[in-house]
């Protein structure tokens, strides 16, 4: 049986919607419905409730009147805003769109000024803050489609793919400037850690690009432009012995839970990249961040890199830390040189190279090198053989002085370069490498720093500092009302 719902002659449109979600959910019809049903409608009908109320809200706000003109301080002089006019403005919020009638003050030739929306807060464009910061979080965890599908089906408001594509970098813009004020929370851990790799993003093909039919050899369909990843954190130390670390690479034993300690945990890790900034710029900005976190150098500074020289001399130069070979890049080399020798996937090329990785962590980088040399004038090895050992063993002696395992196993430095692995993975490779994607510098750019800022735990922080920072891009001048 169907309860009727009364609402008063002078009930909002508000008030009247909800009576008539309420007569629905009582009607006959609705009482037998399956449960999933009522959630959908009553989400459908309730998100209208909502809106209207908001639009009440925003009529009790009034129209931003503030007197019969404003004066604005321009360039030493005062200029009167004196004509003014009511407007209509419309904006799209996480619970439909709503209007706002104000009044704006002008002059000929400039930009009117509307009090009730820097009141409001409002944003340039027409979609509120609320409803770009979920934009947004959704667009840097999945492809833009899917981002403006799932605010739909959350909120049933429906964005453009374009519209998102916009909004995206302008949110990022603020990026540099939030890590420039903003002081790193405090931590125990005494040893301060950086950690600097490249990743590749496939790019757009220019403007004119040709199609071609058939690649060539060595070719690539995609091509890719390198961005700096980087890390910093700080940690506590953890003391090893090399035949742990190998029984941890290699499992030589099964080790109960009550064994082995559990590692420390990164410390207020910040991670973070960029496509066009290049190496110089990104490694100052690791120099930076590792000042503002220790400015009085009362921690160990250490720093891990792979074998790419060029990126060494730039972080040896620009940090003046200890720098380390990051241990995982040494034994992909030695892995490539185990297969000279043995089969694929074989035990005896993971035996050859775990004997040699225990070498390795015990200081004996030389006798590696040394062995590999002799191997190569012992068994007359010619061609592809003779050159895949001589570069492995060229890689260990170029930075064996970056190998001295043994010591900062001893002092419970870090030896692999984890976090920023991990950065690159789910910094670039899990968002920006999925199947068919392709990215422009600036989008790339956009994207890459707004899920930096997720990743890092800093997203509601910046979006704050964001939205002030567009507030005053907006409203750069102080206004003085006249009197009425």
């Amino acid at each position: 049986m169907a309860t009727a719902t009364s609402v008063s002659s002078g009930a909002t449109p508000a008030a009247v919607e909800f009576a008539l979600l309420q007569s629905w959910l009582a009607s006959g019809s609705s009482l037998q419905l399956p449960l999933h049903e009522i959630e959908c409608q009553q989400q459908i009908k309730g998100r209208e409730v909502q809106r209207l109320l908001l639009q009440a809200h925003l009529q009790q706000r009034g129209n931003g009147e503030v007197g019969p003109a404003l004066y604005l301080q321009q360039q030493g002089r005062e200029v009167a805003y004196s004509h003014r006019r009511l407007g209509t403005r419309s904006l799209t919020t996480i619970f439909g769109t709503v209007e706002l009638v104000r009044m704006g003050y002008s002059q000929p030739g400039a930009p009117g000024i509307f009090p009730l929306d820097r009141a409001l807060t409002l944003p340039a464009r027409s979609f509120s803050y609320e409803l770009q910061r979920r934009l947004v979080k959704a667009a840097v965890q999945n492809p833009f489609l899917d981002a403006v599908q799932t605010i739909a089906d959350l909120t049933g408001v429906s964005v453009s793919k374009r519209s998102l594509e916009q909004i995206l970098p302008d949110a990022a813009q603020d990026f540099d400037a939030f890590y420039r004020q903003r002081s790193p929370e405090p931590t125990t851990g005494p040893i301060l850690v950086a950690a600097v790799d490249c990743k590749g993003i496939p790019m757009v093909k220019p403007p004119g690009a040709q199609p071609t039919s058939r690649l060539t050899k060595g070719q690539k369909a995609n091509k890719k432009r390198m961005a700096t990843v980087a890390a910093v954190f700080t940690r506590a130390p953890w003391v090893r012995t090399p035949q742990q670390v190998a029984e941890s690479l290699f499992r030589i034993s099964r080790p109960t839970h009550d064994d082995v300690p559990a590692p420390p945990r990164p410390e207020n890790k910040r991670v973070w990249a960029s496509l066009l900034k290049g190496k110089d710029a990104v490694i100052q900005e690791v120099a930076e961040e590792m000042e503002r976190r220790d400015p009085s150098a009362s921690k160990t500074h250490v720093a891990l890199t792979d074998g790419e020289r060029a990126l060494q001399i730039r972080v040896d130069r620009k940090l003046k830390v200890t720098l380390i070979l990051d241990l995982m890049h040494a034994l992909e080399k030695l892995w490539k040189a185990a297969y000279v020798f043995h089969a694929e996937g074989s035990l005896e090329a993971e035996l050859w190279v775990m004997h040699r990785t225990l070498r390795i962590l015990s200081g004996d980088v030389g006798q590696v090198v040394k062995g590999l040399r002799q191997s190569i004038t012992k068994r007359g090895l010619s061609g592809p053989k003779r050159k895949t050992l001589g570069g492995v063993a060229d890689y260990l002696y170029r930075n064996r002085t970056r190998m001295r395992y043994h010591e900062y196993l001893a002092n419970g430095w870090p030896i692999a370069s984890g976090p920023v692995e991990g950065a690159c993975k789910n910094l670039i490779k899990d968002r920006m490498e999925r199947s068919g994607m392709r990215w422009t510098e600036h989008m790339a750019e956009a994207i890459v720093q707004l899920r930096a800022i997720c990743l890092s735990g800093d997203f509601d922080h910046y979006w704050q500092f964001h939205i002030e920072q567009d507030q005053r891009r907006l409203y750069p001048a102080v206004w003085a009302v006249v009197p009425k």
